[in-house]
């Protein structure tokens, strides 16, 4: 399905910066797309478009399965546009359990639990500290890297964007891109992100070994409470490592956050046990809201 082009649909473009940011601000979102970072980066990979509906700001997209789709509208008379964009053939994604509460009743939907798309959100002083035997072995790795090697830890700059680059690179040889596409458009996003992460507001830190950058992550703030690591990468031959930019993020950036959002697993089996060994203080649901011929809301869960 195509997306429809309503009047003044465009492409999101980063001039649309201050606008989202503000109608974000309002809202104190708490699932990972509403940051405008976070959609400039995947504007591409998910064609998202920009237009307004009875007055509401409407992000529209395009899923990995290509089916199209529109998000929470923001602003404006929201219920109209919900009825404008439903009738129009779209699915709704990204609906969290407030949105859900609030604008779904009463209305002849089928809301399904969307669980590959579930935000992990963390305790931030949990992940900087590692307390107590339920993270043991998250201690154990990175004491097993940082016996073997000398590093730094340092936040982000432009000076390291090169060797950050050169970290792709070598994801890059080692993935077989053309069956993973997720990943693919990942590392274009990320970096894209590494020489624009002044102008988009993103915070980073690096962890270097002999001068050469070996790990580095990525976010920015999602909310008042929360922040949202976007990108993490490490080098893969190095055990240990990835454990500890984890537990930097989170120990020198945001540190007046409560949380961090992790962001999804796309269903990726391994991505998901590893999410969950770090123990989520709770899983941020997100729903795909569609039409349906009965009257009732069917609830279900998509696993």
């Amino acid at each position: 399905m195509e997306i429809p082009q309503y009047p003044a649909s465009r492409p999101l473009s980063l001039e649309d910066k201050p606008l989202l940011d503000n109608h974000f601000e309002q809202i104190q979102p708490r699932v990972s797309e509403f940051t405008f970072a976070g959609l400039f980066l995947f504007r591409r990979a998910h064609d998202y478009h920009l237009t307004y509906v009875h007055n509401s700001l409407v992000l529209l997209g395009k899923g990995y399965d290509y089916r199209s789709y529109f998000m929470p509208p923001l602003g404006g008379d929201i219920e109209a546009a919900l009825d404008v964009l439903f009738g129009s053939g779209l699915e709704l994604y990204g609906a969290d359990e407030a949105f859900v509460a609030k604008y779904m009743t009463n209305k002849d939907l089928q809301v399904n639990e969307e669980r590959d798309s579930f935000d992990y959100l963390y305790l931030r002083e949990e992940l900087a500290d590692l307390p107590g035997n339920r993270f043991h072995k998250k201690k154990n790795r990175i004491n097993y890297f940082s016996t073997r090697h000398n590093y730094e830890v340092e936040t982000l700059s432009p000076a390291h964007s090169a060797g950050c680059l050169a970290l792709l690179e070598v994801w890059q040889s080692m993935a077989n891109l053309d069956e993973n596409i997720t990943l693919n458009l990942e590392l274009e996003a990320t970096a894209e992100a590494l020489p624009m992460a002044k102008v988009l507001n993103l915070e980073g830190v690096v962890i270097s070994v002999a001068g050469a950058v070996k790990a580095f992550a990525l976010g920015e703030r999602l909310n008042r409470e929360t922040s949202v690591c976007h990108f993490e990468k490490a080098d893969p031959f190095m055990e240990g490592l990835s454990q500890l930019v984890n537990r930097e993020f989170a120990a020198q950036l945001f540190t007046d956050c409560r949380y961090i959002n992790r962001e999804q697993d796309l269903g990726e089996a391994g991505l998901r046990k590893a999410k969950l060994s770090y123990h989520p203080f709770e899983l941020v649901k997100k729903f795909i809201v569609r039409q349906q011929p009965n009257k009732n809301v069917a609830l279900s869960s998509k696993v």
